[in-house]
């Protein structure tokens, strides 16, 4: 595997939206007005309606991919599975999966990545469904630096970012991880994010937050440890062949919190 730091850059505290009358929209799904700002929120501030029945009893998840660059099958089934997991949708979870056109871009500063949701994005909360929009990107982020390499980024409540050139870089070549483990496991880590872990909107129920990595468990075997970010890291923890999972404590915080 390349000698790289490869981040899985955390963004919980930008582009908090406040509501006003051109974010109302139709909404594609079911052809309601909704109001966007609901999917515009702080990373983490949506968890337990992520993941519990109170309010929303079914799941949409909106998957893009720009021309060329859709995850492999195998990702997207495991995704599937991470979900219906952890997550309390009586009415069942439903992907959407569609390619996008070619921006012709190598590199990406946030901002762009969200002006291609606004741009392409078409499901939104509504009623008693919540949606969750994931990009599959070409091109690499602007936060990259010689030594380090972003994979993912969570940077709303219900939206991440998964920069997938970057993964087909360090993937599927000899000593390098199989691809499909790799996207799983910076996809179910950047969810992880989303569900509010680690203590990030999912109230702990044990002292185990990594006090040097906020925002991720200090369980070694655990998906939200910090060292699932680095080459070394995430090689070790995929290197039996299957996607890290999330330790007890971990689990403990999300059935705590609606979760399963």
């Amino acid at each position: 595997m390349k000698n790289i730091f490869l981040s899985v850059i955390l963004v919980s505290s930008i582009l908090i939206s406040c509501s006003s009358e051109n974010d109302d929209i139709i909404e594609g799904e079911t052809g309601n007005t909704v109001n966007v700002a609901t999917n515009r929120q702080a990373t983490g501030s949506s968890a337990n309606d992520l993941l519990s029945a109170n309010t929303f009893k079914k799941m949409i998840v909106e998957l893009a991919y720009i021309e060329g660059f859709k995850p492999s099958d195998a990702a997207i089934n495991n995704f599937k599975s991470f979900i219906t997991n952890r997550t309390n949708k009586p009415e069942g979870v439903i992907f959407s999966i569609k390619e996008i056109a070619a921006t012709n871009k190598e590199v990406y500063t946030l901002d762009e990545v969200v002006a291609l949701e606004k741009t392409n994005r078409t499901t939104y909360n509504s009623d008693t469904t919540i949606a969750v929009w994931v990009l599959f990107i070409n091109g690499k982020s602007s936060s990259d630096t010689n030594s380090s390499a972003i994979l993912g980024s969570a940077y709303w409540n219900t939206s991440f970012v998964i920069y997938e050139e970057t993964i087909h870089g360090l993937s599927n070549s000899a000593f390098e991880p199989e691809r499909s483990l790799l996207e799983s496991s910076v996809i179910h880590h950047e969810f992880g994010h989303i569900l509010g872990l680690t203590n990030l909107g999912t109230e702990l129920q044990s002292d185990h937050e990594d006090t040097e990595h906020p925002k991720h468990c200090d369980e070694e075997d655990c998906l939200m440890y910090w060292a699932a970010e680095t080459s070394q890291g995430i090689g070790t923890m995929i290197s039996g062949g299957q996607v890290p999972t999330l330790d007890a404590q971990c689990l403990a915080d999300l059935k705590a919190n609606g979760g399963k």
